[in-house]
């Protein structure tokens, strides 16, 4: 499953989006030829379903695989400081279960949209394992040039050299 690309989107009056088909393939493909846990629970609520979260001032969407496995993350930490409580609350609390509608549409919650800025207009934006759904102004801010400053040292520390 791999999600790339920017595609801009409109919310209807209901708070619906479009996911982009490509999306909602990578989506579904991940479901293919699933089966049922040892103890016959379902591994996802229904087929082509995904976690959508808050955090960064973005929604974020898990496939169901990945948001199983940071859960579990969450639930190792036997003493969590008051900033990762604060920090589970804004990721764990702030998931919904998505399906997309026959029409390849997810209904964006009140809270999703008032925590993103979303009114009419949103950015959908792949990030390979993940993507996520941005106010477009945001976005915009969030990759202005300040922000970018020193990131091909950061990468080259952490081994990806991106020398154009």
């Amino acid at each position: 499953m791999v999600f790339r690309g920017r595609y801009p989107r409109s919310l209807d009056p209901k708070g619906r989006l479009t996911l982009p088909p490509e999306f909602r393939d990578a989506i579904t493909a991940q479901h293919a030829g699933r089966g049922t846990t040892e103890g016959g629970s379902s591994t996802a609520p229904a087929p082509g379903s995904f976690v959508l979260t808050t955090y960064d001032g973005c929604l974020v969407a898990f496939s169901w695989n990945d948001w199983t496995a940071l859960e579990e993350k969450f639930m190792r930490i036997p003493n969590p400081s008051p900033r990762v409580r604060a920090f589970r609350r804004l990721i764990i609390g702030g998931a919904e279960t998505q399906t997309p509608d026959a029409h390849g549409r997810i209904l964006l919650s009140p809270d999703h949209r008032a925590y993103a800025g979303l009114d009419r207009e949103a950015t959908v934006l792949g990030l390979v394992d993940r993507f996520e759904i941005w106010n477009p102004a945001a976005l915009r801010a969030s990759m202005a040039a300040d922000n970018l400053e020193g990131v091909t040292e950061e990468l080259a520390a952490s081994g990806i050299d991106f020398s154009l």
